[in-house]
């Protein structure tokens, strides 16, 4: 199995020789563990209370290629000191079949830790609305000014302190040499090679494809319109390209496309990452077979078995998963509802990190300071030209005002504050869903399932509540049929079916 590495230090008490340790340990750990290690993101002098880290940020990027199914950290901490990023950062890369693994912490985290996280990824769904709603006024407050909310401003522009755009003159050259190529005849193919061999990079700094490329050629942004959710302010963005070359290109791109290729239903694999091969202990992973009629079937099977060196059987996909949903579903009795709620509450309250509010609180106390003082010195001031000089200043500090109360709302948002009374109707909310829903199963699994264990004649199940593993074999399984709430139809006899 694949894996990257991912390291970094964070302030002046760590050095150069912090990312060397957690590089040889990493690599140590991936050695004794069977893992291939394929690259390595590293950040330097960089806080793990913000995501607004070069390579980690192309390390989530580049989980999109499949290139690998770990991310090997030093320990928890280096991924992220946010419990929110985590969570959100570790669905990213669940959702490309990457796992992240420590290597100084015996499991990926504590299970009250994996089973908030868990939480948390799932109460932003549930509560999508009402946790961005401050996020949300604060970048709608940016975007009436045509300013940067923190994405990737594109190849050609930079933001400077005040987040406003301005052109970056030798990547705008670039840009515009690929506008101009493109529109006189060369293919995307060829750009992107050209591209490469010069060693230029996206603006993500990655070598340029098919897809990025098609982006960069689309962007509205180059023809200077400011673009925030389905609103466009045209004259919001410095411009590089001219309109008449842009729509050639449009018009370009637009007769090269190729008619889509047929949908194919996607089956989703839920227990990816979290089962486990019983036998060798390595992952299994969701593949297809077709029978004779044409029919197709889906299955787990051990990656070492697909490479002859385990001799552990596939399992058919919905009855393993249908077994592990009916246990979930076990988790959510009333005393255990009480007993999760109060542990998540005091687990996010003995993590919050408060240290981005307090330092804009203090900058805003003082922004307040300096305004009050120049206003005084106004009243008392005769001389007109200096009067014109702080009126200016105290204008340039109202300005602040506004750009420092839009950081409070997005910090404050930031911090996450649950009670026991929201958890505690979410996860009664979770007992009442349909256990043949597609997102109420993957919200099940995600929140409650660390690990499952798959061996000939049972299956273990260790659950993020903490809770004792659960143990299922055939004397169980009628029980578990009962209790479920739906049954089970396995294409095989139960004996059959838990041999796999």
């Amino acid at each position: 199995m694949n894996a990257v590495i991912y390291a970094r230090f964070s302030s002046h008490n760590q050095t150069e020789q912090s990312i060397e340790g957690q590089l040889k340990v990493c690599y140590e750990f991936a050695q004794k563990n069977g893992y291939t290690v394929v690259g390595e993101y590293i950040d330097r002098a960089l806080s793990g209370t913000t995501d607004a880290r070069p390579d980690f940020l192309r390390m989530i990027a580049d989980s999109d290629k499949k290139g690998f199914q770990y991310v090997l950290v030093y320990q928890l901490d280096r991924f992220a000191r946010n419990r929110y990023d985590s969570a959100t950062y570790k669905a990213k890369l669940k959702k490309n079949g990457v796992r992240v693994l420590s290597a100084r912490e015996n499991i990926t985290d504590d299970a009250s830790g994996i089973l908030v996280e868990g939480l948390l990824e799932s109460m932003a769904e549930y509560y999508s609305a009402e946790l961005s709603q401050k996020i949300r006024r604060g970048m709608d407050i940016n975007a009436e000014k045509c300013l940067s909310n923190g994405s990737n401003p594109g190849l050609g522009y930079r933001v400077d302190a005040e987040r406003r755009f301005y052109i970056e003159p030798e990547e705008a050259a670039v840009v515009q040499d690929v506008f101009e190529r493109y529109a006189s005849g060369q293919t995307v193919t060829e750009i992107c090679a050209s591209l490469n061999a010069q060693g230029v990079k996206t603006s993500r700094g990655a070598a340029f494809n098919k897809n990025s490329l098609r982006t960069m050629l689309q962007n509205k942004r180059y023809i200077g319109v400011y673009k925030y959710r389905d609103k466009e302010t045209p004259g919001g963005m410095p411009r590089i390209i001219e309109d008449d070359l842009f729509y050639k290109v449009q018009e370009i791109l637009q007769k090269n496309k190729k008619a889509p290729a047929h949908a194919k239903a996607k089956q989703e694999y839920l227990l990816t990452t979290k089962l486990f091969c019983g036998k060798c202990r390595d992952m299994m992973t969701g593949v297809k077979g077709t029978s004779h009629t044409g029919t197709a079937y889906y299955y787990y099977k051990c990656n070492n078995a697909k490479k002859k060196l385990c001799d552990k059987k596939a399992v058919q996909k919905d009855y393993i998963e249908n077994l592990v949903i009916a246990e979930c579903r076990k988790q959510l009795s009333t005393a255990n509802i009480d007993k999760i709620a109060h542990e998540v509450v005091a687990l996010c309250e003995r993590e919050k990190d408060t240290s981005g509010i307090k330092r804009v609180e203090k900058a805003i106390k003082e922004n307040e300071r300096k305004q009050k003082n120049l206003m005084a010195a106004v009243a008392e001031c005769e001389i007109e030209s200096v009067r014109k000089s702080l009126y200016a200043e105290i204008s340039r500090l109202n300005t602040e005002h506004d750009t420092l109360n839009n950081e409070y709302a997005i910090e404050k948002a930031g911090v996450v504050s649950l009670t026991i009374a929201e958890v505690k109707f979410f996860l009664s909310q979770l007992k009442k869903g349909r256990a043949d829903d597609i997102s109420y199963r993957k919200t099940l699994i995600n929140v409650f399932v660390n690990a499952v264990y798959l061996y000939d004649d049972k299956l273990t199940i260790f659950f993020n509540s903490g809770d004792k593993p659960v143990t299922v074999d055939a004397d169980l399984l009628q029980a578990v049929e009962e209790n479920s709430g739906f049954a089970f139809e396995p294409n095989c006899s139960t004996k059959e079916a838990l041999q796999f």
